[in-house]
């Protein structure tokens, strides 16, 4: 048998394991030179290997590529033969067979270092991007650099089985064309993702750091992720709710970013007022109340414009004594409207109002609708029962009574018979 082929075992051994030792020796090289002529380049144009595309991660996924080219290009000179030989077949047809397959193996690994070398650059983009950029914030890229990344992995999968398979990547692609329905099926999800992503992303409709409450997700917090697949919201409780990105723009949801940029959160509450606590007050009584502490300078101004109102209804012939009288409620929700406008922390530039609503089964509504200046919940909350807790305070200076529901302790106490008799 070894007389029937054209080889030297002995030099076909010598050279094997030749390319074995500069396999071994590139492998040592990459991880010596290499990194540090990257680094030295990297140092001298003032780069840093920990951000940017020649960040470590890079460099490592990069190197292995060396050892990969040695064999490839290496196979055909260790095993004796010249390409056309080794094509021809020359009656080795299991050495044809050796160098085929390992070549085919060399160039899909060296495919596959670079697809992965590309999907690291990527991410390393990614995270230079979101960490230094102002506008990572609101034009954040992770979704697009995931789609770049599955279409990488996509191309370079393709390649590889066209090279194992001895292909053209563009023949095998024409044949794949076939399964097109079935992958559209499989990708579905990821296909609604990326719509959804896009519109997300161009509207500007979600931000990381926005205050978003979903109410078909049970969602009410924080986001503080948008992926390709995914936007994470941290919820007020410290749950972290997942949401699919396509859903947001399939359901409505609230966004509360221009509460926050506006500088001024709305309190919409109303004070419900006893009917039978209103009456007119008299004329002492109004005087008295705008010399007093409580109203001074609070509806003053509503004094005036309810004696303007009372001049025309004498005017037009209503009784003078009738249309001079001023209720306590009326009043109350002047003195509601000065004290607010006097507030350090009520927002200035945004709609203020006291207004009286529909009476009901619970009392005469006196609805407060104004704008704090502090956004922030805790301070929020904290203005906000201050400013109720001293309206209640206030109510009886007006003869006013807050309505309340009877509840046991407020019915009298009658006295027991038996125990009486």
């Amino acid at each position: 048998m070894e007389d029937s082929l054209p080889l030297n075992w002995w030099h076909l051994g010598i050279g094997l394991g030749a390319l074995l030792v500069l396999a071994v020796l590139a492998d040592w090289m990459k991880s010596r030179v290499i990194a540090k002529t990257f680094g030295r380049v990297a140092s001298e144009a003032r780069l840093s290997l920990d951000d940017g595309p020649l960040d470590k991660m890079v460099l490592a996924r990069l190197a292995p590529i060396v050892p990969a080219l040695v064999i490839y290009f290496g196979i055909v000179p260790a095993l004796g033969v010249t390409g056309s030989e080794a094509e021809a077949g020359a009656e080795a047809a299991f050495l044809i067979l050796f160098w085929t397959l390992v070549r085919r193996l060399s160039a899909a690994y060296i495919t596959l270092t670079i697809a992965r070398t590309l999907v690291a650059a990527l991410e390393s983009f990614s995270a230079v991007y979101h960490g230094t950029s102002p506008a990572s914030v609101a034009k954040p890229i992770k979704s697009y650099m995931q789609i770049a990344t599955l279409a990488v992995y996509v191309v370079a999968g393709v390649v590889i089985v066209a090279i194992l398979l001895g292909r053209s990547p563009v023949a095998f692609l024409s044949g794949v064309g076939a399964l097109a329905a079935l992958l559209m099926l499989i990708f579905r999800n990821t296909l609604l993702s990326l719509a959804a992503s896009v519109q997300i992303t161009s509207n500007d409709i979600v931000r990381i750091g926005d205050w978003v409450e979903v109410p078909h997700a049970n969602a009410d917090g924080t986001v503080i992720d948008i992926d390709l697949h995914m936007v994470r919201v941290r919820n007020w409780d410290r749950t972290i709710s997942a949401i699919p990105t396509h859903r947001l723009i399939g359901d409505s949801f609230k966004n509360w970013r221009g509460m926050s940029e506006s500088g001024g959160r709305r309190i919409k509450r109303a004070v419900l007022i006893d009917v039978n606590s209103i009456r007119f007050l008299a004329d002492e009584e109004i005087q008295e109340l705008s010399r007093s502490r409580t109203g001074r300078g609070r509806f003053a101004p509503n004094l005036e414009v309810a004696a303007a109102r009372d001049s025309l209804e004498a005017g037009a012939g209503v009784e003078g004594k009738s249309a001079r009288r001023f209720t306590n409620l009326e009043a109350f929700r002047a003195y509601v409207e000065g004290y607010l406008k006097a507030h350090p922390k009520t927002h200035r530039h945004m709609t203020l109002m006291v207004r009286q609503l529909a009476p009901g089964p619970h009392g005469v509504p006196i609805e407060v609708y104004c704008f704090s200046n502090e956004t922030e919940w805790v301070e929020y909350e904290r203005f906000q029962s201050e400013v109720f807790n001293h309206l209640f305070a206030v109510l009886p200076a007006f003869g006013l009574r807050a309505f309340q529901e009877r509840s046991g302790s407020d019915l009298p106490r009658r006295e027991n018979p038996v125990a009486a008799g």
